[in-house]
Formats: C-alpha cells, sequence, structure tokens
C-alpha cells in the first residue's frame, strides 16, 4: 500500500489502525496523524515513529487517503475547516465516526468527494475487528481496494452495497462485542451460585468463548451444525439449550439487534439534522 495517509484524530481506533498498518508494511514516513494539541500526538509518535500535526489542513496536503478519525458531534466543524484542502486534494475519504452518514460528510467536506464510511468495532484495538464499509458513487475500484486493506489491517472487512445496511453492521458487529461481554458477565454470576471461584468462571467462559469462535471460523459447517455436535440426545448441552429456546432467547436478540439498528438509524438522522 504505497499511499500516503493522514488521521484527523489519533485516538484508540485511530492509533489501532495505525499500528496495523505499520504491521502490516506500510512505512511509518507515509503515515500522519494530527490532533489538537501535541502532548496527545507524543506517545503516539514516540511508540509508532509516525508523522504527526497539529494542523489539520496542512496534515492533509499530499495525502491519498483522509481518514475521519473524530467524535461525531464535532465532525462538521472539521470537515468545514478540512473543506478547501480535501477540495484541491481530492484524496480518498474514510469516516470511522459512527452515525453520519456519507451525504451529511459529503456536504461538510464541499461535495463531490470520493468517501466511505467505515463501522469498525473495538476488538480492532487487538488486532482481531470487524468493519462494515460503504462506498459513495464517486470511490473507484482502486480506492475501494486501498480502503479495504487498511481496514484488514486490524480485522475482517465486509463491504456493503446499501448505506442503510451499517445499521444492520452496527447490529451484528459494531454494538455486539457488549453482547458478548454481557454473556461473560452472566455466566460467571451463575457459575459463582454453582460454587466456582470468580475468577475461575471467567477465565473458563471467555476461554470457551475464543474456542467457539476460532471453530466456527475454521469449520465449513454453519453453526446450526455445530451446536448439534456438542449435544447428545438427552445430554447436559440439550438440556442448557432447550431452557435457553424455551425462554426465548432467539426473540431477545433478535429484538435487541432490532432495536440497536433503529437507535442508529435515529443517531444519523439526529448528526445530520434531518431528524
Amino acid at each position: 500500500m504505497a499511499s500516503k495517509i493522514t488521521f484527523i484524530g489519533a485516538g484508540n481506533m485511530a492509533g489501532a489502525i495505525i499500528g496495523g498498518l505499520i504491521e502490516s508494511g506500510v512505512s511509518p514516513s507515509d503515515i500522519t496523524a494530527t490532533a489538537p494539541n501535541e502532548s496527545e500526538l507524543a506517545p503516539l509518535k514516540a511508540r509508532l515513529g509516525i508523522h504527526t500535526h497539529t494542523d489539520n489542513s496542512a496534515a492533509v496536503n499530499g495525502a491519498d487517503v483522509v481518514v475521519l478519525a473524530v467524535k461525531p458531534q464535532i465532525m462538521r466543524g472539521v470537515c468545514e475547516a478540512l473543506r478547501e484542502s480535501v477540495q484541491q486534494q481530492s484524496p480518498l475519504v474514510m469516516s470511522i465516526a459512527a452515525g453520519l452518514d456519507a451525504n451529511t460528510i459529503d456536504q461538510w467536506l464541499g461535495g463531490g468527494n470520493a468517501l466511505v464510511r467505515c463501522m469498525p468495532n473495538t476488538p480492532s484495538l487487538v488486532g482481531i475487528g470487524a468493519s462494515g464499509l460503504y462506498a459513495n458513487a464517486a470511490v473507484s475500484d482502486a480506492q475501494r481496494t486501498l480502503a479495504t486493506q487498511l481496514m484488514e489491517a486490524v480485522g475482517i472487512v465486509e463491504w456493503v452495497e446499501e448505506e442503510r445496511l451499517l445499521d444492520a453492521v452496527t447490529a451484528v458487529s459494531g454494538s455486539a462485542p457488549a453482547y458478548f461481554f454481557l454473556m461473560f458477565e452472566a455466566m460467571e454470576e451463575a457459575a459463582v451460585k454453582l460454587g466456582l471461584p470468580a475468577e475461575t468462571a471467567r477465565r473458563l467462559a471467555i476461554q470457551t468463548a475464543l474456542g467457539a469462535s476460532t471453530m466456527a471460523q475454521r469449520s465449513d459447517k454453519d453453526p446450526a451444525t455445530l451446536k448439534q455436535n456438542v449435544m447428545s440426545p438427552g445430554g447436559t448441552t440439550e438440556r442448557a439449550i432447550a431452557h435457553m429456546e424455551d425462554a426465548h432467547l432467539r426473540t431477545i436478540i433478535a429484538d435487541a439487534m432490532q432495536a440497536c439498528a433503529a437507535r442508529a438509524d435515529a443517531m444519523s438522522k439526529e448528526l445530520s439534522g434531518n431528524d
């Protein structure tokens, strides 16, 4: 990936992506990150050896890719201040801000920009994330490839062809790490009631989740088959699964994901002023 990449914002997610890019072979000299104060940038510069800047517009000059990694609430001001530089440079613009639609960001940047929206998740911070990407009509095939390579530095990438489907991505991967953390929490509490020490229960639950996900990744069987393979007729697993089914766990999960997607849609309208 022989491209100049500028990150507007130097928070945890930007740092994770930058670290992944360098591990994948991108030269630190091709990466710039910005923040309002040099003190915020010093740790990243010292750890990764990238360029840093406190002037966003200056940092965009010469960039092939500009990654918008600031909070949604300040995105408008950041984009409007960058408008002239982005219009002159015409880089691929990538936004990792939740809830702001591509058209809104494009208009804040002056319009006509090649823009990719990305919905990463927090496991990206440890290099095993899952990101959903959407490209507007101005993005070329080469730029789609570039965006894929950039986000694959911290995990897997799945493209959606309709922007509204990013709300579904939010429900199935963006917010979903918290679903599993809730599961770990509940399993730990239940195991303690069964007599196990909390730390033992936590380690067993987390390792089992890691093992199950690794099996699912490596297997050519679907989750339903893998589940069935663990269950013996009249056995312990069958009894546990039957109880979950009787408690309508599938409905609970479906309703929770629907609520998540609906909130993502509402936030988009609120942030863009289209509510």
